[in-house]
């Protein structure tokens, strides 16, 4: 059955808890990083088709995303659309639907903090989006994006570091794949 948000919350706002602090800029996926994050989304069960990848605007995140949907492709995975955001916006609304409306076995992700903590808030309250089968680059491996997007927002999310270690989001931690 197809998810149904309910009421946005009064107050609401997909904005972060405030500006965000410096973090680094995105760089150029390794292939080690690729790698594994693709092996780690093909590891779950029942064994995932469909990908929709995500990615910030900016040319970097751009590119990563092409190299996960290649990836993801490459293997025999479907790549059922892919979204780009900005980096601030008023709602995320529209790119959150687009991007969680396919409703694909997982999401890849190659974005930066600010914009993906935006966007993780506006997807969990209004769509079917699952952190626990999103799978993100190494640009998002920072605790500014759990004090962006607040307690639980990316509960489960899975990332991986350039030289293809993973980690996940806890609560309040980035913890070492498990």
């Amino acid at each position: 059955m197809p998810f149904t948000p309910g009421p946005v919350p009064e107050g609401f706002s997909p904005l972060p808890f405030r500006p965000a602090a410096v973090v680094p800029t995105p760089r150029p996926c390794r292939p080690e990083e690729v790698a594994a994050l693709v092996e780690a989304a093909r590891s779950l069960k029942p064994a995932p088709v469909s990908a929709v990848v995500g990615t910030a605007s900016d040319e970097i995140s751009r590119a990563n995303g092409e190299l996960l949907a290649a990836a993801w492709a490459e293997g025999g995975g479907m790549v059922l659309d892919t979204v780009r955001w900005p980096e601030a916006a008023a709602s995320w609304r529209r790119p959150s639907h687009r991007f969680a409306g396919p409703e694909p076995d997982v999401w890849l992700v190659a974005a930066t903090v600010p914009g993906w903590a935006a966007m993780g808030r506006r997807l969990v309250t209004d769509t079917g989006w699952s952190p626990e089968r999103t799978f993100v680059t190494a640009s998002l491996a920072d605790h500014e994006l759990i004090a962006l997007g607040g307690i639980g927002t990316f509960d489960g999310l899975c990332g991986a570091h350039p030289d293809g270690r993973l980690w996940t989001v806890r609560r309040t931690v980035l913890r070492p794949g498990d």
